[in-house]
This record gives structure tokens, sequence and C-alpha cells, in this order.
């Protein structure tokens, strides 16, 4: 039951009059009775709550920074018709600060054995699964004196998805991969180790891919082609642990890494390679394996929607034995971590020889380009000081990546917005040298 502001302003202008010219309990009486009555009567008529029937439908997913639009169906099986006011509560990170009230509050009337839609549309601002709490409905009386309240449960699940920013990248390392392939039309020969056919000889072809044996066997001179490696297994290892929380402007870490991810994910499934995932801090967090070509890319970003830092030390250890378990054969081997010193030189460097002896191992990390412009300040001590400090953290995370490289590790270091098509790049670098 609830009060209304129209009630209670007829109970003040009421009581006003009396308590000027005739202050006493008999006038006061005299005004709110009929009022107390009115609302009785409006309470009455009001439609009730506990009967509703409610169900949703709509959008069960939505990448993040896009919107989800869900539907819910109000029914009244009373004969009375329904005024009411609704409010259909989400977590607050299911709308932009301050666009709330606006996007959850409604109001509807619906007449007596009829339904009625209403649209909440949500535009999260967190990946991860976002669950409807209650729907609350405040129905009023023809007066709108007085209101019926009641809440009911409508269970809905929103997830949201990782926003893959860097599938606009994507095109032009497709065009690469054509190039590597040989089928454009561009003055590029494939190139790779899997033998691919033999066609005849043209000026500027390498004279060391001559085919002598099919040369002998017909009149012109035949040379081969090749084409880069296909079907090789490449397993994503994403460090969930606490350096991946660390922020780099407005998101952590972990959400370039997987970014990252997406695109190498979807530019080496259309070059016909298989693709797995593996998420780990202290314990496995997400694992993907063993899927089609075309379910890739839907299941990663599956997967990574409820992935969250964990604000523990990886254990290197056991990510190591987990990779190797879930890569039995020669895998390239992407690791998405931290190339802090700490956690390199104590936890990934003594493990690493048990990988690299069995697998190509690719190191992509995340730079904070706010380093790298305070390294380039000036103007003052406090400046001066900053840029010291600054570069003294690029030496020594260059130092880092160079004992990674020394023990045969490709390693792509760069800033959120560059650090997918690095890697990308990485990989066809590789795939073109052949050495996946």
């Amino acid at each position: 039951m609830a009060l209304t502001g129209r009630a209670a302003l007829l109970a003040a202008l009421g009581s006003l009059p009396v308590g000027i010219w005739e202050p006493s309990w008999t006038g006061i009486l005299a005004v709110n009775t009929p009022l107390a009555l009115a609302c009785a009567c409006d309470f009455a008529l009001a439609a009730p709550i506990r009967h509703l029937g409610l169900t949703r439908s709509g959008d069960t997913s939505a990448r993040l920074g896009e919107s989800a639009d869900i539907t819910l169906t109000l029914t009244n099986p009373s004969k009375r018709p329904l005024r009411a006011h609704l409010r259909d509560a989400w977590p607050p990170s299911s709308w932009q600060p301050g666009t709330e009230v606006a996007a959850s509050r409604h109001r509807i009337t619906v007449p007596a054995g009829e339904r009625r839609r209403i649209t909440t549309r949500l535009r999260p601002t967190r990946r991860g699964d976002r669950q409807a709490d209650r729907v609350t409905i405040r129905s009023y009386g023809p007066l709108g004196l007085f209101a019926r309240q009641g809440s009911h449960r409508v269970p809905w699940t929103v997830r949201v998805l990782p926003p893959f920013t860097s599938r606009k990248h994507l095109p032009s390392k497709l065009a690469r991969l054509r190039e590597l392939d040989g089928r454009t039309s561009a003055l590029t020969r494939g190139e790779g180790t899997e033998f691919d056919s033999l066609r005849e000889y043209v000026p500027g072809d390498d004279t060391r891919s001559i085919d002598w044996r099919a040369t002998a066997r017909q009149s012109s001179v035949a040379v081969r082609t090749w084409r880069p490696e296909r079907d090789r297994h490449i397993l994503l290892v994403l460090d969930s642990g606490r350096t991946s929380a660390g922020r780099v402007g407005d998101a952590p870490r972990l959400d370039a890494s997987m970014d990252a991810a997406l695109l190498l994910a979807a530019l080496a499934s259309r070059a016909g390679d298989r693709v797995d995932l593996l998420a780990y801090d202290r314990r496995v967090r997400a694992l993907v394996q063993g899927r089609a070509a075309g379910d890739v890319l839907p299941s990663l970003v599956n997967a990574m929607a409820g992935l969250e830092p964990e604000l523990v030390e990886t254990d290197a250890h056991g990510l190591t034995a987990t990779a190797l378990r879930a890569a039995p054969r020669r895998s390239l081997l992407v690791l998405l971590t931290s190339l802090d010193a700490a956690p390199v030189e104590e936890g990934l460097l003594p493990v690493l020889p048990q990988l690299t002896q069995r697998h190509t191992i690719l190191l992509a990390s995340v730079a904070d380009p706010h380093v790298a412009n305070m390294a380039e300040a000036r103007g003052d001590i406090e400046a001066v000081y900053e840029a010291a400090a600054a570069a003294q953290a690029q030496a020594e995370r260059q130092r880092t990546a160079e004992q990674l490289r020394r023990h045969g590790v490709t390693v792509v270091d760069a800033p959120p917005e560059n650090l997918a098509p690095a890697l990308a790049d990485a990989y066809l670098a590789l795939k073109a040298a052949g050495r996946l």
C-alpha cells in the first residue's frame, strides 16, 4: 500500500483553514474523514498486483557498448483496469551512468482482461551476465489517492559479450593471408613450406624452386609453388591473474588481451588452423577445445564474457602443466600475459624450457601508453623525474623481452589499440616463415 502525493496535498489543504480559523480535533476529523473514505474506496478499486501475469522475451546477449531490448508482457486477469507505474530493476551496470531512472521506469494502463508489452532497453557497461531483479508495480485507483504496491520476480539473463573492436583490422589481415597463399593478383608469390603445385617457370621466379625431375619429363621448366602450413594447432593462453587487472586507459589489461585473442582466432580459423583457448591463474577459468572453424569465434566470445581478473599471483607451474595437457602435440602457444620483470623472472622463465622444447611460443603483452608519454615529458623538475622513472620502466621491460627472445620466444609488446594487429602480424610472419 502507498499513499500518493495527491492525498497528502489534499489533507494539507483541508487542514490548513481549520488550523487558521478553528483549530480543533473536530475540525481536523471533519476534513480528513471524507478523505480517508475516498482513499479506502480508491484502494478497493485499484487493480490487484498479486494475480498479474508477467513474462519476458527479447535479447539474451549483446556486445559491450551495444543495447539489448527486453520485452515484459503484463497480463491483467482482474475485472478492474490497471493504472500503474512499473519499475523493471536490473543491476546498476546494465545502463550508462545517469540513465537508469528513465530506462527502467514505465507508466502503463492495461484494461481488464487484456495484456500490454513494455520494452526496457539495456546498455551494459561491463561484460558478464546481467540478471533481472524484481519488477515492482504500483497500481493506482481511479482517484489517484491510494495505491497497491507489490513485486514479482521474472527471471531473465542477458550475457554481455566482449566488444571485439579489433574486427576492423580483419579484412587487411585476411588480404595479407591471401597473399601468403598466392591467391591474389598482386605481384607476390605464395610463401610457406607445404608443397602446393607445379607450374611453368616465368622470369623472376626463384631458381631454387625449379623441379628438375618434372622439367625432365616435359618440354618446359617447371617450378614448385608453396603455401603456408594448414591445420596447425594454436592454443591461446590468457593470464587472468593479478597483472591482468591493471587498468590501461579505461579498461583492464585483460580486456585488451581478449580483443587481441579474438582477432587472432578469427584470422587463424580462416587460415585453416585449429584454435583453442585456455584462461588460467591458479585454476582453469575458461577452456574451449575442439571447435569447428565456424564455431570457434562464438565459443571464444561466450567463454570470455564472464571472465574477470583475479587478484592472485598466477601459478606458472600450474599454467604450464595445463597448457601441455591442452596441447599434447607441437603447437603455437600464444601467451597473453604481462612483461613485468618480477612475474616473468620468478614465474615464467623457470618453466619456459618445458614449453619451448615442445612448442613455438608467442608472447603478447599490453604496454601502457601513459608510460611512453611520461618518458617524453619535460618542462619542470617533477616532469623530469617522471620521465626518468618511465625510461627506467621501459628499459626494464625491454630487458625482460630480450631474455624471452634468447629463449626462442617471439615477443609482441604494444599499447591496447595496437596489440591486436601487431599480434596478427606476428602470427602471419611465423606462418610465412614456416615456424608453426
